[in-house]
């Protein structure tokens, strides 16, 4: 009888997760089945096999943990039951080829899900309207990977333009939410590569070249002189000049610095996008901008602008509805 444990592998992907996969073992030898989820190494309990406590989704996780370990269970026992199933090679072969049958949209929410368990809620967020295009675009109809042919795909190309009114850099970005579920299928085992319809001799995602137009000096100053009453547009110019000021720092990371970030004249921050710490000196018109808002100042922790000041910052979902929200305001204040 071969064992079987969920374990936490020890490469991290580019997030910095570590892959869970159930492990099993027959005559000391090992193989691996993914379970899709990821997870931080603070969060895993190796000596009993499950996620802590601390963890914010520990009982969704640990519930479906158990339940993958009780479905693998059960395809092990058939397995081995035939003669010609041996090894545990075999038998992780055995189980990763019934995942042929695994449609796009299962993986796609499981790949959603991931996004979520590990707090990317801004991608989520995109990739799941992504989704859903390619959900309408076939009438609610779900299909294979073999399915997913070059084809099919310049078809969903002509009806993004035509029905959706999609630019070029949108149809590339729907395009590409579907190659990162192809190539987690081909990963997974539940696709062979030779359908992929990606690149030379099938689809090649190319984005339009962009052109950057910056502020002149002359329009700079008149943005910054223009006379404005209304406070919502002061607070949105001021965001918007912020963010300017220090090298378009991402509206996104200007709405979370804290007062506790300015220290002797430099501003230390953490880009949310890619975790990257870093400092820059804050430019004189940047200080005069922040003596606007100090008269609100709580405490060192307090956040400068005022979007995140009711954020319940245990919640991640709550804290990146204010950023979006705040997002969508200045934005509309500056149109």
């Amino acid at each position: 009888m071969s064992s079987i444990k969920v374990v936490l592998r020890r490469k991290p992907n580019q997030q910095g997760l570590y892959p869970l996969v159930v492990r099993i073992t027959k005559n000391r030898k090992s193989t691996y089945i993914s379970t899709g989820k990821y997870l931080e190494e603070k969060y895993w309990d190796k000596s009993r096999g499950r996620i802590k406590k601390s963890h914010p989704n520990s009982t969704r996780l640990n519930h479906f943990l158990t339940k993958k370990l009780a479905e693998i269970t059960d395809k092990i026992l058939e397995a081995e039951s035939e003669n010609n199933i041996s090894s545990a090679q075999s038998i992780g072969e055995r189980i990763r080829s019934k995942k042929e049958h695994f449609s796009f949209f299962d993986l796609a929410t499981n790949h959603l899900q991931h996004l979520e368990d590990s707090r990317q809620f801004n991608r989520l967020s995109i990739e799941r309207s992504r989704v859903n295009h390619f959900r309408d675009f076939l009438k609610q109809k779900d299909l294979h990977f073999q399915e997913i042919t070059p084809v099919l795909l310049r078809k969903y190309q002509a009806y993004l333009r035509k029905v959706k009114n999609n630019g070029d850099s949108s149809v590339a970005s729907c395009l590409i939410v579907i190659r990162t579920i192809y190539n987690l299928a081909i990963r997974e085992g539940m696709v062979d590569r030779r359908f992929y319809p990606f690149g030379k001799g099938g689809i090649v995602i190319k984005f339009p070249e962009s052109t950057k137009v910056g502020l002149s000096n002359e329009e700079l100053e008149q943005f910054e002189s223009i006379e404005l009453t209304d406070p919502r547009e002061i607070h949105a110019r001021n965001v918007w000049l912020f963010s300017f000021y220090f090298a378009g720092i991402r509206h996104a990371d200007v709405l979370q610095i804290r007062w506790s970030d300015i220290r002797e004249g430099r501003l230390y921050y953490q880009m949310d996008k890619n975790n990257k710490t870093t400092s820059l000196k804050v430019p004189t018109k940047a200080a005069e901008i922040l003596s606007q808002y100090e008269q609100d100042r709580l405490s060192d922790s307090d956040f400068i602008f005022p979007e995140m000041k009711k954020a319940d910052l245990s919640d991640p979902k709550d804290v990146n509805r204010k950023i979006k929200n705040g997002n969508k305001v200045i934005n509309n204040e500056m149109c």
